[in-house]
């Protein structure tokens, strides 16, 4: 199989389970959270590192922003050999109560994409895989951690989220909304394999409270940059057991 055109990677150049951040600098800093590190490949918003967390061999791949440079990520990582995917980003709360800092595991995903449906129809779910999500529960609850489980709404047009949006969202019962889940999930049902993901709050849309970006760890409200590393704990911890 020739090398693939955006993530440049080949056949045997990654492991079968991959952590998928959106901040390419992301990926370092769950890197360091593990052992024997390498860069495999670097090219647009793509970075792709190898590692090894207890022992479990993983590969690490930023995604970039957004449902279509996820999708493009998750089609070539398939094709060199993954099986199981977990999403390790940031979200904006919907629901009143929900702090920055909490962690979101999602159990669906709105399509509020475009991505997707040149895959499939809207009725079509986006719903993570049953053994990748109970990983990450159970990695939560081994590690004390509390989480909100439930669906999220994946949105492709962050500067057009008005309050109509918001409150129809809200209404739903959907916990927060960020940018690439649906695909993810959809593309990883679509091939067989096992998708998961796991966001921290960095802002409540309800309650008007600052909402950082998913590009910049930077950017983030201090709570937020404290508990990304508890996410990624806890998204290492599942990716052992898949």
């Amino acid at each position: 199989m020739a090398t693939q055109p955006h993530l440049l990677i080949d056949d045997g150049d990654v492991a079968d389970v991959a952590l998928l951040p959106g901040d390419p600098d992301r990926v370092d800093r769950i890197a360091d959270h593990c052992d024997d590190a390498e860069t495999v490949a670097q090219n647009r918003e793509y970075k792709v590192v190898n590692a090894t967390y207890e022992g479990r061999e993983l590969t690490i791949c930023s995604t970039g922003i957004g449902c279509p440079s996820a999708a493009i990520a998750v089609e070539e990582l398939a094709a060199v050999g993954v099986e199981a995917f977990v999403r390790v980003g940031t979200t904006g709360a919907l629901q009143e109560g929900i702090e920055i800092g909490d962690m979101v595991v999602a159990s669906g995903a709105a399509k509020n994409e475009g991505t997707t449906r040149r895959y499939e129809t809207v009725e079509y779910p986006a719903v993570p895989d049953y053994d990748a999500l109970s990983a990450l529960v159970d990695a939560a609850e081994a590690n004390d951690e509390d989480v909100h489980v439930g669906p999220v709404a994946t949105d492709d047009a962050y500067y057009a989220e008005n309050d109509e949006a918001v409150d129809d969202w809200e209404a739903a019962g959907l916990l927060a909304v960020e940018m690439e889940a649906a695909a993810i999930f959809s593309l990883a049902r679509r091939k067989g394999l096992r998708a998961g993901a796991i966001c921290t709050v960095d802002g409540n849309l309800v309650e008007g409270t600052q909402k950082g970006t998913d590009t910049e760890d930077d950017e983030l409200p201090e709570k937020a940059k404290n508990n990304v590393a508890r996410a990624i704990d806890i998204a290492l911890e599942a990716a052992t057991t898949l």
